[in-house]
């Protein structure tokens, strides 16, 4: 059997005309076209609340057990991350704490780690700035790589994004579009690596 093509797109933001939810649209069609099989999915539909012990400690939230096994189940996941204060963006963070918790006396949750183990991970950004939000990437990647997920070495920083894209929210530049394809194959590959082991 051949290892799964199986690839998770999705951006660290909610906002209506996010420029990295457009970036997630454009990696998501680019997987497509490569042979994956591609899951898009926007955080807006797992509405989750700020992470709280005592919170937890009543019930994980159902949005957040949705995610872990979307997460599980796709070896290869692409992250579009938006820049805020230099940074990656709290709806992100709370995303990841919520996934990484254990779910205790769970069959399966009971580990908070499962969920992220093995997975590689391709990292995009989009900012109107010229750096094009590169400050998040080198915060998100060291905790990915903490709770046991392979960061993909390729990586790329889409910078004036408000000129970046069409009306049809396509990147103009080709150059652009080379850049997240190349990340796209290179979480692709690994992936397929790493499952044939």
């Amino acid at each position: 059997m051949s290892p799964s093509n199986k690839l998770l797109v999705f951006a660290g933001s909610t906002r209506t005309q996010s420029w990295n939810r457009k970036l997630a649209g454009v990696a998501a069609d680019l997987a497509r076209t490569a042979g994956a099989d591609v899951t898009h999915i926007e955080l807006a539909d797992f509405e989750l609340p700020l992470y709280n012990a005592d919170l937890e400690a009543r019930g994980t939230p159902e949005p957040a057990i949705r995610l872990k096994e979307l997460l599980h189940a796709h070896p290869a996941w692409i992250i579009c991350s938006p820049e805020y204060n230099g940074s990656y963006t709290g709806l992100l963070k709370n995303t990841i704490d919520w996934v990484s918790s254990p779910v205790k006396g769970h069959p399966l949750w009971s580990s908070g780690t499962l969920p992220f183990e093995g997975k590689v991970v391709g990292l995009l950004s989009a900012s109107p700035g010229a750096l094009g939000g590169l400050r998040s990437l080198e915060h998100l990647a060291p905790l990915l790589l903490n709770l046991q997920c392979w960061a993909a070495p390729r990586q790329f920083a889409l910078s004036r994004a408000a000129e970046a894209f069409d009306g049809k929210g396509q990147l103009v530049n080709e150059a652009s579009r080379a850049n997240v394809r190349a990340v796209v194959e290179q979480v692709l590959w690994a992936s397929q690596r790493l499952q044939a082991r």
